[in-house]
């Protein structure tokens, strides 16, 4: 019986406190999300960044681009833009870059061609170290 008790208050934990659960980073991180490394070669626009968005990116994602041409890309994520790209990377990183568990996100581009997962991972540490 008591057994039964400890799961079902283990369980209210969970569901119904915020904050409660035993895997809670000390920082108050995401385990999800990638970080900046530190030394190696850093990723840039300009040794990175640029390339990629205009491979796989800016066919849709440009601000010379309106109404259908955008393939549904929402007015104001420009990745011809540094700023924007800057501004909306958190969500770049949800729908085409990585994870820290090393999985990757695939929902952009919506066709063809598309990256690797390698160059999605990429994607996500070029974005994460603020896309220099």
């Amino acid at each position: 019986m008591s057994r039964l008790i400890g799961c079902m208050a283990a369980l209210a934990c969970l569901t119904l406190v915020p904050g409660c659960d035993d895997d809670d980073d000390d920082d108050g991180g995401n385990d999800d999300t990638v970080e900046c490394p530190t030394g190696g070669t850093q990723l840039t626009e300009q040794n990175f960044g640029r390339a990629f968005l205009d491979t796989y990116c800016t066919r849709c994602h440009s601000s010379t681009r309106t109404g259908a041409a955008r393939n549904g890309a929402p007015v104001g994520f420009d990745w011809d833009l540094i700023a924007s790209v800057r501004a909306h990377a958190e969500e770049m990183n949800e729908e085409a870059g990585a994870n820290a568990d090393g999985s990757v996100n695939t929902e952009m581009p919506l066709n063809d061609p598309r990256p690797s997962d390698a160059e999605r991972r990429q994607l996500s540490e070029w974005l994460v170290c603020g896309a220099p």
